[in-house]
């Protein structure tokens, strides 16, 4: 009996990672579509996103359904922090790795990496607390 036990503990251990993800989603990844079929015309580039998961743990190799999902989720996550709004697959997944391409094809900024950005429907505030607008002319 201790046996049986023993052995039903030790399968669902090998069990246990097939289960898991351990990638989860940001809210401004959440934000960023996924270009499949490539069309990002009238988009302006924002840079490449190289993302790593494992694929095998000891001698298990995990599905290659969840490690994809997971690579797309983590490239999402990295293009947001660009910021990007759109990301386009320029390689399979490959041991764990992909790269994508990220874009901006809506109205978020680009920046640069650490510079704070003000928002594309806030102009910017002066030190007195005066707002600039643009003046349109017809």
């Amino acid at each position: 009996m201790k046996n049986a036990a023993f052995s039903i503990f030790i399968l669902s251990l090998g069990l246990l990672p097939a289960a898991c993800t351990w990638v989860e989603p940001t809210v401004s990844g959440n934000a960023v579509r996924v270009a499949y079929d490539g069309k990002v015309a009238g988009c302006r580039d924002a840079g490449t996103v190289a993302v790593t998961v494992a694929d095998k743990i000891a001698f298990y190799h995990r599905s290659e359904y969840k490690v994809a999902d997971e690579l797309e989720t983590m490239a999402r996550n990295e293009a947001a922090s660009l910021p990007a709004d759109t990301i386009v697959p320029r390689s399979e997944p490959k041991d764990g790795a992909q790269r994508f391409q990220a874009y901006v094809c809506g109205k978020t900024q680009l920046r640069q990496r650490g510079e704070i950005s003000t928002p594309a429907s806030q102009p910017p505030t002066t030190q007195d607390g005066v707002q600039t607008f643009p003046v349109k002319e017809h």
